[in-house]
C-alpha cells in the first residue's frame, strides 16, 4: 500500500474518500454510523459552528470480510478483496444497534471481538463459547450501546461512549494472538449526542502492535492543514508498554480529549502510556498556536522509536506547503 486510504464511510449513505500521505501509509477505513446533528435547527448554531453527534437509537447493518493480505497480513474489511489494516473505522452513537454480517474468508477459523459496548455470547466471539467462524463461514454478530443513567439501587451507570477497538479471538491461539500479530483489529468510536465532531478525512487510526505501528516497519505518515479538527484513535497490541506521544499539539485526559468548560479538571497532557488492549482518543486543531509543518508522533520508549515506531503529522498551509518537510520520511 503506497498511501494511508480511508475506505468507505456511511454517514447514511456509503461513499469513498483518499488520505494525502507518505509511502509508508497504513490503509484505514471508516464506518461512520454517527450522523451530524442538523446544522440548520438550533439558533445557537451560529455560535458554535462545531459538527456534533446527533441522538442515537438507530438499527444499522454491515457487511465485514475477513481476507488474506500480502506479506501474510491479515484484515477485515468492508468489501471482498478491501481488507486493510488496521479494519474500518466503525462509528455507532449511544442507544444505536449493530448487526455485522461477518464472512470469514481464510483457510482457518476466526472471529470478531469487540470492546467496550453491549453483546451477548454468541456475539463474543471465541471458541469458547463457539462464537467463533468456521473457514468459508459467516456469522452476524450483534453490537449494542446504552446511554449513562440511573440503576434501580440508585447507583450510575456508565454509558458506552468513548474509543474502543475490535480484533480476532481465534486465530493462532484461543485468544487470537496470531490474529492480532497479522492485522486483525480494527478500531470502534462510541459518540455521546451532542459530541463534537471531528473533521471528515480526517480521523487516524494508529496501533501500537509489539514493534510496529499498524503493522508497517516504519510509522505511517499522516496530513491535515491548518486549523483542520482533526481526531487520533490510538489502540495497543501486542507484548509491550508503550508511551503514545506528538509533538506541538495536546489534549485533554477524559474521555473525548476536549475541554468541556474553563473550569474542566481535566489534565493536560502530551504522552500518555499505553499497555495491551489500552485504547483512547483526541482531537485537536492542526497546527493550533504552532503553526504548519512536520511534526512527529511517536513510542517515547526511546529504543522503540529508534526501531521505527514513529510517523509524521504533515500539517500543511492552506496553500498544500508544508514548512520543514522534504518528503522524505
Amino acid at each position: 500500500m503506497t498511501g494511508p486510504v480511508e475506505n468507505p464511510t456511511v454517514r447514511g449513505t456509503f461513499s469513498r474518500r483518499l488520505f494525502a500521505g507518505g509511502a509508508a501509509a497504513a490503509a484505514l477505513g471508516t464506518i461512520g454510523l454517527a450522523p451530524a446533528a442538523s446544522a440548520a435547527a438550533p439558533a445557537a448554531a451560529s455560535q458554535d459552528a462545531v459538527r456534533r453527534a446527533g441522538a442515537g437509537g438507530e438499527v444499522k447493518h454491515l457487511k465485514l470480510y475477513m481476507e488474506q493480505l500480502p506479506d501474510g497480513k491479515l484484515g477485515y474489511g468492508l468489501e471482498k478483496g478491501k481488507a486493510t489494516v488496521p479494519g474500518p473505522l466503525i462509528e455507532l452513537i449511544e442507544g444505536d444497534t449493530l448487526h455485522i454480517e461477518v464472512t470469514n474468508t481464510l483457510d482457518v477459523a476466526a472471529s470478531l471481538h469487540v470492546h467496550g459496548v453491549d453483546y451477548d455470547t454468541a456475539s463474543d466471539g471465541t471458541k469458547m463459547n463457539r462464537s467463533h467462524i468456521e473457514p468459508g463461514g459467516t456469522r452476524t454478530y450483534t453490537w449494542r450501546t446504552h446511554r449513562p443513567g440511573r440503576r434501580k439501587d440508585g447507583t450510575w451507570r456508565p454509558g458506552s461512549a468513548g474509543y474502543w477497538h475490535y480484533h480476532d479471538h481465534v486465530v493462532g491461539t484461543e485468544h487470537g494472538t496470531g490474529g492480532i500479530r497479522k492485522g486483525l483489529y480494527g478500531p470502534v468510536v462510541v459518540r455521546r449526542e451532542g459530541d463534537i465532531l471531528p473533521d471528515p478525512d480526517r480521523q487516524f487510526t494508529i496501533v501500537f502492535n509489539d514493534m510496529t505501528i499498524n503493522n508497517l516497519p516504519k510509522g505511517p505518515d499522516f496530513k491535515a492543514t491548518i486549523g483542520d479538527r482533526v481526531e487520533i484513535i490510538m489502540i495497543t497490541h501486542g507484548e509491550y508498554y508503550h508511551t503514545f506521544h506528538v509533538h506541538g499539539h495536546r489534549w485533554a485526559d477524559n474521555r473525548t480529549g476536549l475541554l468541556e468548560g474553563p473550569d474542566d479538571p481535566s489534565r493536560i497532557v502530551d504522552n500518555k502510556i499505553t499497555g495491551p488492549a489500552d485504547s483512547f482518543g483526541f482531537q485537536f486543531l492542526a497546527g493550533e498556536g504552532v503553526g504548519a509543518g512536520s511534526w512527529m508522533y511517536h513510542c517515547h520508549v526511546q529504543s522503540h522509536s529508534d526501531m521505527g515506531m514513529a510517523g509524521m503529522l504533515l500539517i500543511a498551509k492552506p496553500d498544500g506547503t508544508i514548512p520543514g518537510h522534504d518528503g522524505h520520511h
